[in-house]
């Protein structure tokens, strides 16, 4: 018993030693989302305040003449006031139970319901309940296990404003008249708005699982009613889906008008659902409709400044990154021509392959075309620069020419911060040699000493993180190493293919990528079908000449009497 006494009071001391860490680190995540909290319950506070309750019952339930079934007192003095001349002493009984109430009695009723110092604290304690709740769901949700990435700061800063901004919305829009009924107040919430920056910004799993949040957050701030909260549901889940395969800004106005219809399609559906007349279907579907398609043009003009300030790898900020002409592309083509056209290449095996197992292809391409825009500096001392001239390593120490090698990827990573690039890009750059040997040089240097160190020919960086980070790795030295293949043939390529990736996994390249067994083959696949083609045989003509031989060339009469005959074939 006392050993497992010792054992529980060890496990619950390493429990709390481990949360004290998680919160040590992440405490800036945790300090915002109780800024949020607060604001939300702020929210509820000021709601409850101006809801016509009292004592935990709506002025709804009385009427003038209705015999009271319960005594209601004056928990608070109000003096006469020019809305309401008549003052209520505390303690004071303003209806009896079993008599009926009376025009006076009525009136104070509704003096302390439209007082703020008459609070719903019942309401008010239940709807921070379940708020909690919702805040609790929120953190199952983007844990890095369901979100298949780590939450990042600048995605929950965006996502907290959202939430606050829609259920302020939710909690007050109801008090204007003409939003009163719950198919009336689904026109004034901005979830089509929320959903497409989410999903625009930092992807569909992310704005899906704001959109349950966001649901559940209507859900309270409506007092419970179903009608906005299940609108808001399905046009939040159509947004996320809408943009998933946008590639320019102009796709966004049909992305708007397609929600517009939808959410048309939306209020209908619910109307018959629930019973509801048409009568006020005159309001309401151009109300709706023009909420959807509002909410894509709003997000064309928040994108530009939100794309800029949190450096998000959205699909419009990568589609600009993808423009050879830009001008880090054409330094790259004049200065390393050798290197931009093998990045050219590496993206297109990258985008092809991440296609087919359904991963980002366009981050992948634009993490391709920038992956090695280290070599810049140093051009000269990468064979696939060197066209005419000796290799720079020939007469250097191995160590040295290591060093040379490995400085790349931290260039890259220099000038990438320099160009204001995406961290999804910048990881890419860094991680796409993780930290694999550089076996050339290493053999190179154990001819010399025996006892040379793996690590001091090893790259420096991490193994790939993502999916999309993996297969940059995984193209970058196919590409590469089929260049030297000989005879390359659709079986030899994918031999050899195959042999490279192993490597790969064997030397624990691929763990933290996420690949499965079958997308790795899938993309093997993707590098056989384009390589195969790339590298396809030519039939070789009758007069080609060897251009190194010494034959004399044909004269003109006969070259022309060829070519003619030719013509005429």
């Amino acid at each position: 018993m006392k050993t497992n006494k010792k054992e529980t009071s060890s496990a619950d001391g390493n429990f709390f030693s481990s949360a004290g860490k998680f919160i040590g680190h992440n405490w800036h995540m945790f300090l915002i989302a109780v800024i949020a909290f607060l604001a939300s319950t702020a929210i509820l506070y000021f709601d409850a305040s101006t809801t016509e309750t009292i004592a935990s019952f709506s002025l709804s339930e009385y009427e003038i003449g209705q015999v009271a079934d319960k005594n209601i007192y004056a928990t608070k003095s109000l003096p006469a006031d020019g809305a309401y001349p008549v003052e209520i002493e505390e303690g004071e009984r303003i209806i009896k139970k079993g008599f009926p109430i009376t025009e006076e009695e009525y009136f104070k009723l509704r003096k302390m319901a439209d007082s703020p110092v008459y609070v719903d604290y019942r309401a008010f304690c239940n709807n921070i309940l379940f708020l909690m709740l919702v805040a609790a769901l929120w953190i199952v949700l983007f844990n890095p296990v369901l979100l298949k990435k780590k939450l990042e700061t600048k995605e929950l800063v965006l996502e907290c404003i959202l939430f606050v901004l829609v259920f302020f919305v939710s909690a007050f829009a109801d008090k204007a008249a003409l939003l009163q009924d719950s198919f009336r107040l689904t026109v004034a919430i901005p979830g089509s708005f929320c959903a497409f920056l989410v999903a625009i910004l930092f992807g569909q799993i992310s704005a899906l699982y704001f959109s349950i949040v966001l649901t559940l957050g209507v859900l309270g701030a409506s007092s419970f009613q179903l009608v906005p909260s299940l609108f808001v549901l399905a046009s939040c889940v159509t947004a996320s889906r809408i943009v998933l395969r946008i590639e320019r800004r102009i796709d966004m106005v049909f992305a708007s008008i397609m929600q517009a219809i939808l959410c048309v399609v939306f209020i209908v559906f619910l109307k018959v659902v629930f019973s509801s007349d048409f009568g006020d279907a005159i309001f309401v579907l151009p109300a709706v409709a023009f909420n959807g398609f509002i909410s894509g043009i709003l997000v064309l003009g928040f994108l530009t400044p939100l794309e800029s300030i949190m450096n998000t790898a959205s699909v419009f900020r990568l589609m600009d990154l993808s423009d050879q002409n830009a001008p880090v592309m054409r330094k790259l083509l004049l200065t390393a021509s050798g290197t931009y056209q093998h990045s050219m290449m590496v993206a297109q095996l990258a985008e092809n392959a991440c296609k087919e197992i359904g991963a980002n292809a366009l981050l992948a391409r634009v993490g391709a075309y920038y992956h090695d825009i280290g070599k810049m500096d140093h051009p000269e001392y990468f064979t696939e620069n060197n066209i005419d001239s000796e290799n720079k390593h020939t007469d250097l120490n191995p160590s040295l020419s290591v060093s040379v090698i490995k400085s790349h990827v931290k260039l890259g990573v220099e000038k990438a911060y320099q160009l204001h690039l995406p961290q999804e890009v910048i990881n890419i750059i860094l991680e796409h040699h993780g930290n694999s040997l550089i076996s050339y040089f290493y053999t190179k240097a154990k001819e010399v000493d025996e006892n040379v160190s793996p690590e001091d020919f090893s790259y420096t960086g991490n193994p790939p993180a993502t999916k999309e980070s993996a297969v940059v790795m995984l193209a970058d030295v196919v590409e590469a190493a089929c260049k030297s293949l000989e005879k390359p043939t659709a079986q030899r390529l994918e031999k050899f293919i195959q042999q490279l990736i192993n490597a790969k996994i064997e030397s624990k390249q691929l763990d933290n990528s996420a690949l499965t067994f079958g997308e790795v083959t899938k993309i093997k696949d993707s590098f056989v079908q384009i390589l195969a083609a790339y590298y396809h045989g030519r039939i070789k003509y009758q007069n080609q000449k060897d251009p190194d031989g010494e034959e004399e060339p044909e004269n003109t009469e006969q070259t022309e009497e060829k070519s003619n005959g030719k013509e005429q074939k």
